[in-house]
């Protein structure tokens, strides 16, 4: 096989992608793109991916949270803020029921393109082309507005490195000190509501109070105050990611220098296309969404093309099956990874396979639906003996009324109060924490089973 070029993608099937009217304007921003220099580094890449093979191996949990999509007229320094200061609290949450590092990656900083499930969608008897993401065009519903312009590649490059400038000053200025996130979660388990989770976060003051006796501060540890932030999103519009593609003069392999890892959706996961072809030749870590329609067959060729040489944290598989479909479908393709001997990290997103339309009108995700997709993952890695490896939340930090449920029990007729997402409903701040309980008090479990197996 001749040597992977970042323009291969080209000769390949594509789909979910827009059709740029104007070839030459698509040729100048892709030009001008390639001077730019890349959003991350390949250093950083390959410390993720090492740290995805710890996950892989039940020595890590991996964290992935963010937005459905990110937006450029919502774009502020307080909501980057918000969003890291929740997935903070949520990764000392999940470090103290998991007792191993937590791996905090963001779908931020290139979240800006998103599938649809139909190329063009009809109001009041006027059909156009769909909203995908406003990398691509916007959700005004007019003619012009939905007409793909390039040069919104510009914008999407400019705000992911304004949110990288501001997440690396964030990770590495104090800003992250344990105790500090750890005094921000003792606000949310004051109220009534959340009184069964106080006492872990009782036994998590505890852990702090004898650690500062004991002598280690932030002065004797700077791991206390900086964290590793990286961030994702999904690869879909191939033109920017290529444009953004560089040779890492250390290993001469090619880099997606548009972010840390990036994932294939469920929609574009076809063996022989595109998306497949882009990632299989770059060294980040990449990311496979498995839903219902997923086989085994399919899988252990993806698994194949995307991981040929079977390294450990270059490929973490996102099931993604929705709510009491958990046991009927991840059997299968945890066999298939059996049978092939496979290096994966398997990782539950609840999110996707949980959206319906709410009598008030509103597409919403009920949390109770959220947190059982979560418990049956973790149910059937029990079972077969694998390891789940980590969750992956649509969320945001701010007090959206978007997904229904939770401790402040957001409902049906409270989701047009705070509406704000341009795609699918996040969880809010809230409701992300309390999740991150409740997938702590899974972990502990399965580490007291661990524990009792290795005495038995």
């Amino acid at each position: 096989m001749s040597e992977w070029q970042k323009t291969d993608w080209r000769n390949k099937p594509r789909v979910q992608m827009p059709d740029y009217t104007d070839a030459a304007r698509l040729a100048g921003v892709e030009a001008q793109l390639a001077k730019y220099p890349p959003l991350v580094f390949a250093g950083e890449a390959r410390r993720l991916k090492q740290q995805l093979g710890s996950a892989s191996r039940g020595e890590a949990f991996l964290l992935q949270g963010g937005d459905c999509a990110e937006s450029f007229e919502q774009f502020s320094a307080d909501g980057i803020r918000d969003t890291f200061k929740v997935m903070l609290q949520m990764a000392m949450v999940l470090t103290y029921g998991a007792k191993v590092p937590v791996i905090k990656v963001g779908r931020m900083a290139g979240q800006f393109a998103k599938p649809r499930s139909a190329p063009t969608e009809i109001v009041d008897g006027v059909e156009l082309p769909s909203y995908r993401g406003d990398i691509i065009n916007e959700l005004d519903f007019t003619p012009e507005a939905r007409i793909p312009d390039p040069a919104k590649m510009l914008q999407a490059y400019t705000q992911a490195a304004a949110t990288l400038n501001l997440i690396r000053a964030f990770s590495t200025g104090g800003y992250a000190d344990v105790n500090q996130v750890h005094s921000w979660t003792l606000g949310f388990t004051e109220g009534e509501k959340a009184e069964r989770y106080r006492e872990m976060a009782g036994r998590i003051t505890d852990t702090l109070d004898f650690m500062s006796a004991a002598g280690v501060n932030q002065d004797t540890a700077h791991t206390l105050q900086s964290v590793d932030f990286y961030t994702s999103h999904e690869g879909l519009l191939l033109e920017y990611e290529e444009a953004l593609t560089r040779v890492d003069t250390t290993s001469g392999k090619w880099l997606a220098g548009s972010g840390h890892m990036i994932w294939i959706g469920d929609r574009t996961r076809q063996p022989d296309g595109a998306h497949v072809e882009f990632c299989r030749g770059v060294l980040n870590p990449i990311g496979l969404k498995c839903g219902p329609t997923t086989t085994a067959e399919d899988l252990k060729i993806l698994m194949e093309r995307l991981n040929p040489e079977n390294e450990a944290g270059r490929l973490t598989l996102i099931a993604r099956f929705g709510s009491g479909k958990v046991a009927e479908h991840l059997p299968r393709l945890i066999n298939a990874v059996k049978e092939e001997g496979a290096n994966v990290v398997w990782v539950c997103d609840p999110m996707h396979g949980n959206t319906i339309k709410s009598n008030t009108g509103y597409k919403t995700r009920p949390f109770h639906s959220v947190l059982s997709e979560v418990r049956d993952f973790f149910a059937v890695h029990q079972a077969e003996g694998t390891v789940p490896g980590g969750v992956h939340f649509e969320m945001t930090g701010q007090d959206v009324t978007e997904c229904t449920g939770g401790v402040r029990a957001v409902s049906e007729e409270d989701l047009s109060a705070r509406y704000h997402t341009a795609c699918d409903p996040r969880l809010n701040a809230s409701q992300s924490l309390e999740l991150a309980f409740l997938v702590a008090e899974e972990l502990s479990g399965l580490r007291a089973r661990r524990l009792d197996r290795v005495a038995g």
